[in-house]
């Protein structure tokens, strides 16, 4: 170990300034077991350093590495595991605990006792050793521990320490001074040892002649203690006299802090109270103003209006911890509630004289617009209640429940004066609507409160006056006939005589203008209202799109807008949004029943009516669904819109009704179907009413289901025609949708009238080849039979030998045919044509062209039999291409 020592010192710690002084040979607890050494240094520089350095020997070579470095201040226990026994085992706590094994408790002890010794010497610093033998610590500092930590006794600790510079420089002179001190070490001793003697002499003999003085000095010493004990006698008294001193600046510093505190206290107390007088001390002008305040004027409004905000200011003050509790607090508080109760009674009380003497000056000026077609404007009673906005959002935040109560006062009172004024305004716009048509004059006649055309409405939609969504009510209205009176479903042919004749353009125009103008009046009105409740009530309209569209607007009796409390604080109904819906269907619910009362007259007066009521309503609702999609006015055009689309929708179905059920006369032509004629001022109409209109779309399916009806009614009336040929009825009924849709140019109808041009085509082509083969019917059934011997199998050459068809055949028939005949034959078709064709479509020249050119097709058509089956024969036609076209000329301009 001892070699093991001096190699560590040589090769680790001397080149860093350091000296070994204990080492212990270890290895980790529980771990394979690798040996490597904790070495106890020091720094040979001042301030001395201490640590704990772990050295490991090198796996390649018998050389030693320094591994890992702990400062022994940073030491906190040293932990040996057992006092009494032999144990290897011992822990070091640095940062950590290490674990470890000593080679033996010899070494172990060793380190552990210089571990000690360097603490107390440099450190100064109070190790814990547990489990450590207190012998074991004894023996490392025998008796003068003190002592030897202050006198510095290194050689009880260091076994080695070098000479510093001077003593060096000493020894050498010394040594120079002696020739023999190498060579002969022993004289050179023995010299020294004798100069040692005579000097410790001389010292000897100089303290004994030095006795006197020493004598002197402890005479000196015992005067000094003498005058010490005085000094000390004199601070005593010093003392007692500073600590009457200290009692009393002790008894001032107590006083000081008391005042200080009651100082402190009295800032405290003043700074609350100037808190609850600042914040909860009411103007005498405003509780005058809350108590007494004129509420008619501008002036006094305003006045209170401030005095209220002091008061609701003053009541939601944030009072500190423990105001509450104070009495003046609770009595002002009290004094609050009365004043806000107080004022409260009385600014409700007037809001509702207000309301209602609003419904008796509004009523006063009804009749000035009973004549007009125009709704009372209620702005002046807007801007003068918007004066109180501020007041009612006050009562909300402060009393819930007499702000409902105002609501609903409002409510009630309004929407009995709406329903006077729409109802006023609807009777006056159904009068107008009918006083231009027979019916309408009767309707015109009788009173305008309780007239005819009020209970004709309500008796068409049930006692209740209320759409509600069905088509019930409509199919009511489209069986009921009476007297002078038509209903919308008679027929297509009565539908045509009336717009013929009652229901002409001027009408509809003038249905248009007055349907639109209702629109308009009923749009501005509405979102007036709507703009004052949200001001007035201080709702807030929210911009978003509602996820549906259905009817909302059920009839209420008040009773959804009240809500429930709990604390004083009110719940919520769903948002404020749907508050301002709930007030306007109840204030304007008359309006919706009104506007299908009129859609039905509209409807009964004229079925097309409902094509300008589809486009006006459908415009109006894409206006208000900018607008606001959730607000009362778009849902309820929105309802509405469904009953005039479901009207819409009756008026096709009954036009395709009437197509299959129209019956035609036996004794006469049919020429130009009513109901093609009824399509034809459908879509002109339709084109001049939809143009550019935002609900094309229901027009386009419109057209398409029409257009397949009409096909299919036009073949079944051509199928059952007796008097007139299908192929006349057929060609002349589908020319006639083909120039229709020509000239309207309906694009969604593009692949019909290609259809309708192609039926024209082949019911023309099929009735000129049907009547061309009256004129020469023996001498068509004649080249029949030809091509029926040639179809068999028979070379054309070959047919001249059959019986039946040989040249004198031939010579017999065509002898049949002379030109004269031919013409008279032509002449007859021509009548026939005639005689079949109507005036209205004007295609007789058509058909009789068409004829000329098959008529000569088939001319050439035999002329080629007899060449190819006859050949040689000089058989020919009697009659030629140009005598044809004499004939059909002269025929044609006769007639």
């Amino acid at each position: 170990m001892t070699a093991i020592k001096h190699a560590l010192q040589r090769d680790i710690f001397t080149p860093n300034d350091e000296r070994l002084l204990s080492i212990v040979n270890v290895c980790k607890a529980g771990k394979k077991k690798r040996n490597c050494f904790l070495c106890a240094t020091v720094t040979t520089e001042r301030p001395v350093q201490v640590n704990v350095v772990k050295v490991k020997k090198s796996d390649k070579g018998d050389f030693y590495k320094r591994q890992t470095a702990w400062a022994l201040r940073d030491l906190a226990v040293v932990d040996a595991k057992d006092a009494v026994k032999e144990n290897p085992e011992f822990d070091l706590h640095f940062d950590k605990v290490y674990k470890w094994v000593a080679s033996s408790t010899v070494e172990k002890n060793t380190f552990i006792s210089c571990i000690w010794k360097l603490n107390q010497r440099y450190l100064r610093k109070k190790i814990d050793f547990t489990n450590v033998s207190s012998q074991l610590l004894e023996e490392s500092v025998p008796s003068g521990e003190n002592q030897s930590v202050a006198g510095g006794d290194e050689e009880a600790v260091d076994e080695y320490q070098e000479l510093n510079a001077r003593e060096e420089q000493d020894i050498e002179i010394m040594m120079e001074g002696c020739e023999y001190a190498i060579s002969n070490a022993e004289a050179f001793a023995e010299k020294l040892s004798r100069e040692l003697q005579v000097l410790d002499g001389a010292n000897i003999q100089s303290i004994m002649a030095s006795e006197k003085q020493v004598n002197i000095l402890m005479k000196l010493l015992d005067e000094a203690l003498k005058e010490v004990d005085q000094i000390e006698i004199k601070l005593s008294s010093y003392e007692e006299m500073l600590q009457s001193v200290k009692e009393q600046m002790d008894q001032i510093s107590e006083s000081n802090h008391l005042i200080h505190l009651s100082n402190t206290n009295n800032v405290k107390l003043l700074s609350e109270i100037e808190f609850l007088v600042n914040h909860m001390d009411l103007a005498k002008g405003h509780i005058k103003a809350l108590q007494e305040g004129d509420l008619t004027s501008s002036r006094g409004i305003e006045a209170c209006t401030n005095a209220a905000d002091a008061l609701l200011q003053c009541m939601n003050v944030a009072l500190r911890p423990g105001h509450d509790m104070l009495h003046a607090v609770k009595q002002q508080q009290q004094r609050f509630s009365d004043l806000r109760e107080q004022f409260a009674r009385r600014l409700a009380s007037h809001l509702n004289s207000v309301f209602v003497q609003q419904g008796h000056d509004q009523s006063s000026t009804l009749a000035q617009h009973s004549v007009e077609l125009t709704l009372p404007n209620h702005h002046p009673f807007h801007r003068d209640l918007l004066r109180y906005a501020k007041l009612m959002e006050w009562l909300k935040n402060t009393d819930y429940g007499k702000y409902e109560g105002l609501t609903k006062n409002y409510m009630d009172y309004l929407s009995r004066l709406y329903e006077r004024e729409i109802k006023d305004f609807f009777e006056v716009a159904k009068i107008k609507m009918t006083g231009t048509t027979k019916e309408g004059k009767k309707f015109a006649t009788l009173p305008r409160k309780e007239s005819a055309v009020k209970q004709e409405t309500e008796s068409l939609h049930g006692s209740s006056g209320k759409l509600t969504g069905s088509t019930s009510s409509l199919n009511k209205l489209s069986v009921q006939s009476s007297g002078n009176r038509r209903s919308q479903s008679s027929s297509l042919l009565d539908m045509g005589n009336m717009s013929a004749s009652d229901l002409d353009v001027a009408d509809r125009t003038k249905f248009d203008k007055i349907f639109e103008q209702v629109l308009s009046e009923l749009e501005p009105l509405c979102l007036a209202e709507q703009d004052f409740i949200s001001k007035f009530f201080k709702l807030q309209q929210h911009q978003s799109i509602s996820g549906s569209t259905t009817n909302e607007a059920e009839e209420m009796d008040g009773g959804n807008l009240s809500r429930s409390y709990t604390s004083g604080v009110p719940q919520t109904i769903s948002s404020e949004k749907d508050m301002i819906r709930q007030m306007m269907t109840k204030i304007f619910r008359c309006i919706e029943p009104e506007l299908n009362n009129l859609i039905a007259l509209g409807d009964k007066i004229d079925s097309f009516n409902s094509l300008y009521m589809l486009v006006k309503m459908s415009h109006h609702v894409w206006t208000a669904q900018n607008v606001d999609p959730a607000s009362f006015l778009s849902t309820t055009l929105g309802n509405v819109l469904v009953t005039v689309k479901r009207n819409f929708d009756k008026c096709i179905s009954n036009q395709m009704k009437q197509m299959d059920e129209i019956k035609i006369s036996k004794k006469s032509k049919v020429g130009i179907l009513p109901f093609v004629a009824e399509f034809e001022e459908f879509a002109a109409l339709a084109e001049s009413i939809f143009k550019n209109a935002e609900r094309r779309g229901d027009l386009d399916k419109a057209y398409i289901k029409l257009i397949r009806a009409v096909f299919v009614s036009v073949e079944k009336v051509a199928t059952e025609s007796q008097k007139t040929p299908r192929d006349v009825v057929m060609m002349e009924n589908f020319h006639h949708i083909f120039a229709t849709l020509s000239r309207l140019k309906i694009s969604c109808l593009e692949a019909e009238k290609k259809e309708a041009k192609q039926k024209y085509t082949d019911h023309l082509q099929s009735y000129v080849i049907y009547s061309l083969g009256q004129p020469l019917e023996k001498l068509n059934h004649f080249f029949e039979g030809v091509e029926a011997r040639v179809a068999q199998g028979i070379r054309e050459e070959e047919v001249s030998y059959q019986l039946a068809f040989n040249k004198q055949e031939l010579r017999k028939v065509i002898k049949e045919y002379p030109g004269k005949e031919v013409k008279k034959g032509l002449d007859n078709l021509y009548k026939k044509v005639d005689k079949h064709l109507c005036e209205e479509e004007n295609l007789l020249q058509v058909v009789w062209h068409s004829m000329q050119d098959e008529f000569i097709r088939q001319y050439k058509h035999f002329e080629g039999l007899i060449a190819r089956c006859y050949p040689g024969s000089g058989i020919t036609m009697e009659f030629t291409i140009q005598d044809i076209l004499d004939y059909c000329s002269s025929i044609a301009q006769s007639h």
